[in-house]
């Protein structure tokens, strides 16, 4: 039963504490893809990886990539286009396939970004010890004064203000990018510029061994979708929203197959022993060893922007759905002041902290960040399944669908086929062979959730999508979006 007093106070409250609207443009947005994508984890830690299997053909692995998801982004721009809130794929999944749907999508980004987080916390602190060591320092630091650092200054960031994470983002991601581009332009041009003919040969490159570089190259660019997840925020979001998606998916792409050309071309004449430090030992290699503390400060705060950006995307994942009472209605509140969703700010850096301090028993960062990584991939891949599948119905439901659109989406289908079969295929070692298992786990988790939920407030799939229906469709001019509806207080 509910209360009229109650549903009146919720709405007052909507009204007043919502969301900061028009606060982010263009540049905020593709700052925030940009982090989470975060192209300078895959220059200094990822792209050795895919160099492991692709060898010689690392760049063009990593192109095939940037085109495979290229036709997931063309399936979410379809909304994006059409459409903005806060929590967007969230959003976006429940007008296409409906209200379940849509919550088990926010399910899976809510994983995929913690995980990133965590890894983004775990690479802070190998690059803190990096730094510290090409600063002569050799003593023992222990991870987790790291991890706190990292967290509290997310959290403090991400609580006052979304236009000053955007920004600082911006400049910490730009400035990360610069630094390794000017090693890398040290790297081409030392010894006067050469074509490196076996990369551009495919010397000694296999199809099998392709198709696995290709899998890690995908999973170092998802990510290009957290610009979205700031719908309600995002000054111009219909024009703004679909442009900082696929600008941060080309340009990052385009700087990871640069980079891969490098870092391959660069260390040819060398050991094995570069693809744990990659850019590190290029520094050494190359007579300019004092590049080592510029680019472990980059890897550091890019690191940090990363943390920054999930939380600042979970977080905004988890407000709508405790808008539509999924979850606990604290989550679902945003700061009178600084109109930031600061419940579900505290909430989740808590648990991004948590899980990296307590791993420390028994693993170290490095290989922490690994396994969060892989963990958070399976998140990504179904949010990209749901979403790809829901742009032709939705368009059908508009009246708009093309057998272009069909094409599009069958087409991003079989590339998602990529990731997901090299997932599994050839079996990863223990205890990585039973991440899938882990994260089907937290999907069920999701199934027994809402179906408690649903018992609890019969008719709730229905009020969300009748509330999601309510937001305004491009249709001419831009209008203001409005804040999503709170659910009526239980009595």
């Amino acid at each position: 039963m509910t209360t009229s007093a109650g549903t009146r106070d919720a709405s007052a409250m909507n009204k007043m504490h919502g969301l900061r609207p028009n606060a982010l443009g263009l540049p905020a947005l593709f700052a925030q893809s940009l982090a989470v994508i975060s192209p300078t984890m895959t220059a200094v830690l990822i792209i050795p990886l895919a160099f492991a299997s692709a060898g010689q053909g690392t760049w063009l692995a990593y192109a095939f990539g940037t085109v495979m998801l290229l036709f997931v982004v063309f399936c979410l721009n379809q909304f994006a286009k059409r459409s903005a809130f806060a929590g967007s794929m969230y959003a976006y999944t429940a007008k296409g396939l409906g209200p379940s749907s849509g919550v088990f999508s926010g399910w899976t980004l809510i994983w995929a970004y913690y995980f990133i987080a965590v890894a983004g916390l775990c690479g802070f602190a190998v690059f803190c010890g990096q730094l510290l060591s090409a600063l002569g320092y050799h003593g023992s630091v222990h991870p987790i004064v790291f991890f706190a650092i990292s967290a509290v200054a997310c959290w403090v960031i991400a609580y006052k203000d979304i236009r000053v994470s955007s920004i600082l983002t911006m400049a910490l991601e730009g400035a990360s990018v610069a630094c390794i581009t000017a090693l890398a332009c040290v790297i081409l041009f030392k010894h006067g510029f050469s074509v490196d003919t076996k990369q551009l040969s495919l010397s000694g490159v296999n199809v099998r061994g392709m198709g696995l570089a290709v899998v890690a190259c995908i999973f170092s660019l998802v990510g290009f979708e957290a610009a979205t997840t700031m719908g309600a925020e995002a000054k111009n979001p219909r024009r703004n929203l679909p442009r900082a998606v696929i600008a941060s998916l080309l340009i990052t792409g385009a700087f990871m197959v640069f980079m891969a050309y490098v870092e391959v071309g660069g260390t040819s004449n060398y050991g094995a022993g570069w693809t744990s430090a990659p850019l590190n030992y290029l520094a050494v290699a190359y007579n300019v060893s004092w590049f080592r503390i510029p680019v472990s400060i980059g890897a550091m705060v890019s690191f940090f922007s990363l943390s920054l950006s999930c939380l600042n995307a979970g977080s905004r994942i988890m407000y709508p759905m405790a808008r539509h009472g999924i979850f606990s209605g604290h989550l679902g509140r945003a700061h009178a002041t600084n109109r930031t969703p600061h419940v579900a700010v505290t909430v989740y850096i808590a648990m991004i902290f948590a899980l990296p301090a307590f791993l420390m028993i028994f693993t170290n960062p490095l290989t922490a960040f690994g396994d969060a990584g892989t963990l958070a991939a399976f998140g990504f891949l179904v949010a990209y399944y749901l979403i790809t599948v829901a742009a032709p119905v939705y368009l059908k439901k508009l009246g708009e669908l093309s057998w272009r659109n069909v094409v599009l989406a069958a087409v991003a289908v079989l590339c998602l086929m990529v990731p997901t079969i090299g997932s599994f295929y050839p079996q990863p070692a223990w205890p990585v062979n039973l991440f899938p298992y882990i994260f089907l786990a937290w999907m069920a988790a999701g199934a027994g959730w809402l179906f408690l939920v649903n018992r609890r407030q019969p008719g709730i799939l229905s009020d969300i999508e009748a509330d999601l229906e309510r937001a305004p469709e491009l249709m001419g001019e831009d209008v203001e979006i409005p804040e999503l509806s709170p659910q009526p207080v239980m009595a």
